[in-house]
């Protein structure tokens, strides 16, 4: 039970860990940069030694942003679910004669861009599958659809895949499609399509789609154009420490090339309607509890001093899980969403929202102080003493919100 876990007292903590464990977490936090073998041996801890790894990366995030746990209010737009990639872990492309294929327009676009600025949002995130009818130019379309009617929405959109999509499809270097993605009004990119940045790993998960040398290229044209991303790890499947301390490890790298990383964000696979999980040997059905734990933990210690948001996702997780980890690393529980269609699809369990107020009652149910905050992490409102306006869910909830009743706990106790 996470009741039985307590990262508040390093001291007693490191002296109930074995002592190889306790060296490697006491050079970390006195600020020895963790490599990969040391964090491999972090992720296979247990009992009091994982205790240990949590309570040191709980300091860390203490030491690194305070008690103030961030989240912004956005809006994901999906604009078209068709999709002929055939990655296998995701249920949400359609091929396009399916009767539930859509492809938005533009305008359609920009009204629920609309929709989420007049509900107080201050970002969207666009995605979208790769529809083979689409031109390289659909991408700074939507970019300028959006910006013709809210000038100041941040506009937070297309992977790294879509940017290979989009610059293929225009012939054009991919710096200098990203130029005018940027010329547009294009704000920030997330760094979703890295899976795990490791290519044997990358052949089980998808044939077809790009390399994770080529992931990383695009990355760094997009910290070259001077637009900042999200760094993104999609977790257990067919993947295990060595590939998870490798792949944080690359993003620090990174990071310390191009200093374009605003947060890093571990996502744990969703198995219930996945393909992947239904039709290939051996892959696990997602994470454990602990490994949820460990990523965010080793995450934090890993990436010290070079990425300091540490996300933790409440779509993948559940708010009540999500909301344990801000005692275990993480400082930010991502955003309000309003709609969220891909985790959805390959059979996550939460709502597609969590209002503004509701991530608020999480948050200082975890003993945090909840701040919102701009895509690019500038404060918009601390909320200390007030709470956010209580709204109306957008989308109708088929069950009670898991994140209402723990808010609710809250503000009753």
């Amino acid at each position: 039970m996470l009741d039985a876990i307590d990262t508040s007292d390093l001291d007693g903590a490191l002296q109930r860990a074995a002592p190889p464990i306790r060296a490697i977490l006491a050079r970390t936090l006195d600020g020895v940069e963790l490599g990969e073998p040391d964090a491999i041996t972090l992720f296979e801890t247990t009992g009091d030694d994982l205790v240990a790894v949590l309570a040191a990366a709980n300091e860390a995030r203490r030491a690194a942003k305070g008690e103030h746990v961030t989240f912004v209010v956005n809006r994901n737009i999906n604009f078209t679910n068709v999709c002929y990639m055939g990655c296998r872990f995701c249920n949400f492309a359609k091929r396009m004669d399916n009767p539930e294929a859509e492809l938005l327009a533009h305008d359609e676009v920009a009204r629920r861009a609309v929709e989420a600025w007049e509900r107080g949002g201050t970002e969207v995130c666009i995605q979208g599958g790769l529809h083979p009818k689409i031109a390289g130019t659909h991408y700074a379309e939507i970019v300028r659809a959006i910006k013709a009617v809210l000038p100041d929405m941040h506009i937070h959109a297309f992977s790294p895949f879509e940017i290979w999509y989009g610059a293929s499809k225009s012939r054009r270097p991919y710096t200098d499609f990203l130029t005018e993605l940027k010329e547009a009004g294009l704000g920030s990119v997330p760094g979703t399509a890295a899976e795990i940045l490791d290519e044997r790993v990358r052949q089980i998960l998808t044939q077809d789609k790009l390399s994770a040398d080529q992931w990383v290229e695009i990355i760094r044209a997009v910290h070259a154009v001077g637009l900042p991303s999200t760094a993104t790890i999609m977790y257990g499947h067919v993947d295990g420490p060595a590939h998870w301390a490798a792949h944080i490890g690359l993003i620090r790298s990174i990071q310390k090339e191009t200093g374009g990383f605003t947060e890093f964000v571990p996502l744990g696979f969703i198995h219930d309607d996945s393909p992947l999980y239904r039709d290939v040997p051996n892959v696990r059905p997602g994470p454990t509890r602990d490994e949820h734990l460990k990523m965010h933990a080793v995450a934090r210690l890993m990436l010290k001093g070079w990425v300091d948001n540490i996300q933790a996702s409440w779509v993948k997780l559940g708010p009540e899980l999500a909301q344990f980890m801000l005692h275990c690393g993480a400082n930010d529980f991502g955003g309000t969403l309003m709609n969220e269609t891909i985790s959805r699809a390959a059979g996550a369990k939460w709502g597609q929202e969590v209002t503004a107020r509701e991530m608020v009652g999480i948050i200082r149910g975890a003993g945090r102080m909840p701040v919102q905050r701009s895509t690019l992490y500038k404060t918009i409102a601390f909320y200390d003493a007030i709470d956010p306006d209580d709204i109306a869910p957008l989308v109708p909830r088929q069950k009670p919100s898991v994140a209402r009743e723990l808010a609710r706990e809250f503000m009753r106790g």
